[in-house]
């Protein structure tokens, strides 16, 4: 999902200032060098000093990858990989149809893409299917600007771990999608301020978990459990995880802003992100039903912000972040007629888009079905956005 959900060309900013005595020597003084023993590579987000971040839903930790990446490139130039399932599949010794890409994130300082993927049977993603409904991303694998792919060593690199409490029991019940509900143990993963947030089910009685540990790892994550108004069900719910979400300041105060299936789009006020308490998003909009939401990134056109957000099933959706704070929150179900409601969104005319994550300050790139069937990486300019 997350590429990376956060909005990593603003906020590091901000983390940079708030970490400023943190050195990549103290961000990494407990790290080891040995196997991360990764049992997916579920969702991916990068942190300071090049540092990128893994959420193994299967085996319920996060890990912390040092990827020795931190040449910095100020291009802002776009960049592309067209066919890159069959690129992807020739290195690993199939074709097209013999991989699955899971997620990707670009580190900001080097502007190389990292894919999560998985040697699977393409032909059964579908409608309700999502890659980790699939199988598990066992696989990394890094591209330069220049286009050259090559497979990041998982059984030699440094790294830290922590343990996700509470993460939804492995093979005690399964999703309307059919697939074990462990596929959502981590759904989303987002980096703000020395914090890493992680979406994704509980085994508690509300099951919708949000978990914040300090990085670097040590202590224990703090837990918090979530409700929405699902705008589509007509019904606050408690079982449905966040599926994508990014940090972002509204007003001075600090959000996470986020959207679960069916794309009910939510604000949550990282103030009240405290430890065994049970909180209620703010549901902003309903962006139609039938559907799963993938990313949500913020990026600037022409110095304005915006906030893009990625999903299976629909076109990009454009939100103004100055309407967040005048938005109500809805509280009644859809009346007849009514697809989508709430805080104003474009969709824009860019179709087949799966994961999306900011490239530089002036491109954000996005893992595109093509008309011709290939999977394709595509870099689109903001101010065209």
């Amino acid at each position: 999902m997350k590429k990376s959900p956060l909005t990593l060309l603003c906020l590091f900013m901000l983390s940079g200032v708030l970490q400023a005595s943190l050195s990549y020597e103290e961000l990494t003084k407990d790290f080891v060098v040995g196997k991360a023993a990764v049992q997916s590579l579920s969702v991916m987000t990068f942190g300071p000093e090049g540092i990128l971040f893994i959420g193994d839903a299967k085996g319920g930790n996060v890990y912390a990858l040092d990827v020795n990446d931190r040449e910095k490139n100020t291009s802002v130039e776009g960049f592309g990989v067209a066919g890159i399932d069959a690129k992807v599949g020739n290195l690993l010794g199939t074709d097209a149809n013999g991989v699955i890409i899971h997620d990707f994130a670009v580190n900001p300082i080097s502007q190389n893409v990292y894919l999560a993927v998985s040697r699977a049977d393409a032909n059964l993603l579908g409608f309700w299917k999502t890659p980790n409904d699939i199988s598990n991303a066992s696989i990394l694998l890094k591209i330069t600007p220049d286009g050259n792919i090559t497979e990041v060593n998982l059984d030699n690199i440094s790294h830290s771990k922590a343990v996700v409490p509470k993460v939804i029991d492995e093979g005690k019940s399964k999703n309307y999608r059919k697939s074990d509900n462990r596929t959502d143990a981590i759904t989303d993963l987002a980096y703000h301020a020395g914090k890493l947030y992680i979406a994704g089910l509980s085994n508690e009685e509300f099951a919708s978990a949000l978990r914040v540990v300090d990085f670097p790892f040590g202590k224990k994550a703090q837990y918090s459990t979530l409700e929405v108004y699902h705008v589509a069900h007509g019904a606050y719910e408690t079982e449905a995880p966040i599926r994508t979400f990014l940090p972002y300041e509204v007003d001075g105060k600090s959000y996470l802003l986020g959207s679960y299936t069916c794309t009910p789009f939510v604000s949550i006020p990282i103030a009240e992100l405290k430890a065994n308490q049970h909180i209620r998003s703010k549901t902003l909009g309903e962006f139609g039903f039938g559907n799963i939401p993938l990313d949500i990134v913020h990026y600037k056109n022409k110095g304005k912000d915006y906030i893009l957000m990625s999903s299976f099933s629909k076109a990009l959706i454009r939100i103004d972040p100055e309407d967040i704070p005048t938005q109500k929150a809805l509280t009644e179900p859809l009346k007849d007629g009514e697809y989508a409601v709430g805080i104003p969104h474009d969709v824009l005319s860019r179709v087949g888009v799966t994961h999306i994550d900011n490239l530089n300050e002036k491109h954000v790139l996005v893992l595109q079905r093509m008309p011709n069937g290939q999977l394709s990486l595509r870099s689109y300019n903001t101010d065209w956005l």
